[in-house]
């Protein structure tokens, strides 16, 4: 069985504004392994992206512990913890947030330039990158020339090259079309398993559901049920760009 990679422990999170105190999570606990496709589902406004945010350490609980890697994240600064996204987490949004003016190459090399690699294993890594999510041939496009799909594929790409231990996904296809979508869940899927990747995933898109290894199911900041999904028709490569 794979290992746990990321813990939640009694986990709350509250929002103020003005007179409103609004309570966003709810006393969470739960444990995700690696290896495996998380799927967090939920309508919009139930705590979901909140609940990401806190497991990547992009915000701080109010209440209760996150063990990432297994590393308290409550005991690392803010330098210490920005350190620990950069070495061990990849982030995948739904718009896309690629550099107009930088080629997909390029944009897959940048981050690796922040982790101190040589120029020769940044660029290495970030081709290998592109051609493991199909984009080989079209490393030298700008985002203006490419798809939705592409664009995301690009994402998926600089989180990718590196290496991280944990994947996290928000709303990766909300913004695609149907093909387009079954093309980075496919992906994200694969990554989990061949690269034994903790990949994260939150999302109302009932396309991921089949797909997930786990399906968490939320509303009003609690977790409502935690299932393995029936077994779908075996994933394809989804490489090949989706006819018009």
């Amino acid at each position: 069985m794979s290992s746990i990679s990321l813990q939640a422990r009694n986990v709350t999170k509250s929002f103020t504004s003005g007179p409103i105190h609004n309570t966003v999570l709810h006393n969470l606990t739960l444990d995700i392994r690696a290896g495996e496709l998380t799927l967090i589902s939920g309508p919009s406004g139930c705590g979901k992206s909140t609940l990401l945010a806190i497991l990547s350490g992009l915000q701080r609980p109010d209440a209760g512990q996150v063990l990432a890697l297994g590393q308290d994240l409550a005991e690392l600064n803010t330098h210490a913890l920005e350190r620990f996204r950069l070495q061990h987490t990849g982030f995948v949004f739904q718009g896309f947030n690629l550099f107009p003016a930088l080629n997909a190459l390029e944009q897959v090399e940048l981050p690796l330039s922040y982790l101190g690699l040589p120029a020769g294993e940044a660029r290495r890594r970030a081709m290998a990158s592109l051609e493991e999510v199909g984009l080989g041939p079209r490393m030298g496009l700008r985002p203006s020339e490419l798809s939705g799909g592409e664009k995301q594929r690009v994402a998926i790409a600089r989180a990718l090259a590196k290496e991280p231990g944990l994947l996290f996904a928000d709303e990766p296809t909300s913004a695609l079309d149907a093909a387009n979508g079954q093309i980075i869940i496919d992906i994200l899927h694969r990554i989990a398993r061949t690269h034994g990747t903790t990949v994260l995933c939150v999302s109302h898109d009932p396309r991921l559901v089949g797909h997930a290894d786990r399906v968490l199911a939320m509303e009003d900041g609690r977790i409502l049920s935690d299932r393995v999904p029936s077994p779908t028709s075996t994933p394809t490569s989804g490489l090949e760009e989706p006819s018009a």
